[in-house]
């Protein structure tokens, strides 16, 4: 009889939490999104998928060399600018860098037959000459995430020029054979790259979504039952919605881009083994010889560090580091592991060569 009061307790407070779930599970799907990539910011072009954008400045006193981000093509930049006080953006304009972003938008049906050579050797320098413009500064350091940078080093090394001050890369892939999974659902035995774009056009964003999911196939589902048993903590519900609003929110992808990343990258491995070509021009990534980081991360399951750190070694810099920090493909450049350990590696190194 001595127990009876304890489990009455015991009932009565899981009970309260019960309905202290259900009344947070009611709010949650009752309340709107987070308001993402909301800095104030200026559309410099919006020309086909490519939007480039330019960031109001937070303090006086700005470093001479402006910044450009390079989104991959897959998912929405908004992931370097989520909400105040966890956006990439914000912190980079508070340390008094000019801020400019390359953005995505999905590609219309007319616009199947753009390809890497529009991205690499049309749309950045595009970008490029507009921070000229703007700034007044020759002088540019560029931030690739991802297949951001990718493109950024096939233009580091194809079309930089002297424009180029500094290159950072996070999460960026070189060596294909390094992302097994990726291999085997585009072994080109089984998968028919020509049928696919010339049947669609351009490659749907669901079919990306689902290649991306499949990767961790329990994670979604692990991620909801962490959600419910974290229903009454505001903070990780909204961290919860921001995350998985821009992971589900991705793009399709240019028919030609698609048809040839997947020949020359999946396929034939062309970055790793020096045979990629862009526009008919041989990519020798031994060009690239301006300062140089390259992050990548240590649990990252998308870009697994096999695929990733070859970069640093093909790459013709003296002055180079090669990075790799706690945390995933995603956790590396947002949320609280990002603000503590990838951002302040940025800002002190980019800062050091930015006057």
């Amino acid at each position: 009889m001595s127990d009876a009061p304890d489990l009455l307790e015991q009932s009565r407070v899981e009970f309260e939490r019960a309905m202290l779930r259900n009344i947070k599970g009611l709010e949650y799907f009752a309340s709107s999104a987070p308001v993402l990539g909301a800095s104030a910011k200026e559309t410099l072009i919006a020309r086909g998928p490519l939007r480039f954008y330019h960031y109001k400045p937070l303090v006086d006193d700005v470093y001479r060399v402006p910044v450009m981000l390079v989104m991959a093509t897959t998912n929405r930049g908004y992931i370097f600018d989520m909400v105040p006080g966890q956006s990439f953006v914000e912190f980079l304009l508070k340390q008094g860098f000019d801020v400019f972003m390359v953005d995505w938008e999905a590609p219309r049906p007319d616009e199947k037959h753009l390809g890497m050579e529009d991205y690499v050797g049309d749309f950045l320098p595009q970008c490029v000459a507009k921070v000229a413009e703007v700034t007044g500064e020759p002088d540019l350091s560029v931030v690739g995430y991802c297949f951001g940078g990718v493109l950024s080093i096939l233009w580091a090394s194809l079309y930089a020029g002297d424009n180029l001050k500094n290159l950072v890369t996070f999460t960026t892939p070189v060596n294909f054979e390094g992302m097994p999974l990726f291999q085997a659902w585009s072994d080109k035995r089984f998968f028919d790259v020509d049928r696919l774009v010339d049947t669609l056009g351009n490659c749907p964003a669901e079919m990306l979504y689902t290649s991306f999911d499949m990767l961790r196939p329990g994670q979604r589902v692990a991620g909801n039952i962490r959600l419910w048993d974290n229903l009454w903590n505001d903070e990780f519900v909204k961290s919860y919605r921001m995350f998985d609003r821009w992971s589900a929110d991705m793009l399709p992808l240019a028919g030609e881009y698609f048809r040839q990343t997947t020949k020359q990258l999946m396929w034939d491995n062309a970055l790793m083994n020096r045979t990629m070509t862009v526009g008919g021009r041989d990519v020798d990534l031994s060009r690239i010889t301006v300062p140089f980081l390259h992050v990548t991360a240590e649990h990252d399951h998308i870009v697994p560090a096999a695929a990733s750190e070859p970069l640093i070694d093909m790459v013709g810099s003296t002055d180079k580091q090669a990075v790799v920090l706690k945390g995933g493909h995603v956790s590396l450049v947002a949320g609280g592991n990002a603000i503590k350990r990838l951002w302040p590696q940025i800002d002190r190194w980019l800062g050091e060569r930015s006057t």
